[in-house]
């Protein structure tokens, strides 16, 4: 269990400004579960979910990093996560999926040119003797624009599916689990970013961060 309680080179749970973030979420919260649980809603909802945040540059998965931005996709939101827990001294590790979304905007699905989710990032804490996932990519701000409800978690119950909207339209299925990780597998995702979105990593790879900053505006204010 120490494996996921410590540090590591993208969870950077020792780091100031996650020691404080953490702190601030966990106030008057007495229980691991009761912790737990601050942290999955201050990290869901402080941070604003945007697909476009998706980089290939390392730095751009660092913890403090997504935290400054206050913005990320689902894997750098689980980071800041398994970030936030380790620094409250709940184990925490990182999950990774692929699953298929059904209410991506047409841009985003263009761009991907699939409908697959390559490495959704998700977290799993060890709570009363057993591990807990959540899913804290999706804040309650997008769900409520885009129709879709959102994810809630008790502590006590897996919560990764999104599964029908509102409207009672599927919304997410998970097809493949990657399994799950003490530290982010940087490498691992590109090979998969490459193997299922070669345009879309080509675009990355020669335009770099700015991609991420130009599309970023649009997803605001897409419908």
């Amino acid at each position: 269990m120490k494996a996921f309680l410590e540090p590591t080179t993208y969870i950077e749970s020792d780091h100031p400004e996650i020691i404080r973030f953490a702190q601030s979420a966990v106030v008057d919260a007495v229980t691991p579960v009761d912790k737990a649980v601050r942290l999955y809603y201050a990290v869901r909802d402080r941070i604003r979910y945007n697909p476009y945040c998706t980089s290939i540059t390392m730095d751009h998965y660092r913890a403090n990093y997504v935290l400054a931005q206050k913005q990320g996709f689902c894997i750098q939101k689980a980071i800041v996560l398994a970030a936030a827990a380790r620094a409250a001294d709940i184990p925490c590790r990182l999950g990774f999926a692929i699953v298929r979304n059904h209410l991506a905007t047409h841009r985003l699905i263009e761009m991907m040119k699939t409908d697959l989710f390559v490495f959704h990032g998700y977290n799993a804490f060890f709570l009363n003797d057993k591990w807990v996932k959540a899913t804290p990519a999706f804040d309650l701000a997008l769900c409520e624009r885009f129709g879709t409800l959102p994810l809630e978690f008790d502590g006590t119950a897996d919560s990764i599916f999104h599964p029908y909207n509102r409207a009672g339209k599927r919304h997410m299925e998970y097809v493949y689990d990657y399994g799950q990780f003490e530290d982010f597998p940087f490498d691992l995702m590109l090979s998969e970013f490459r193997k299922y979105y070669p345009h879309f990593f080509e675009l990355l790879q020669g335009q770099g961060a700015d991609v991420a900053q130009e599309l970023s505006g649009d997803f605001r204010n897409e419908e």
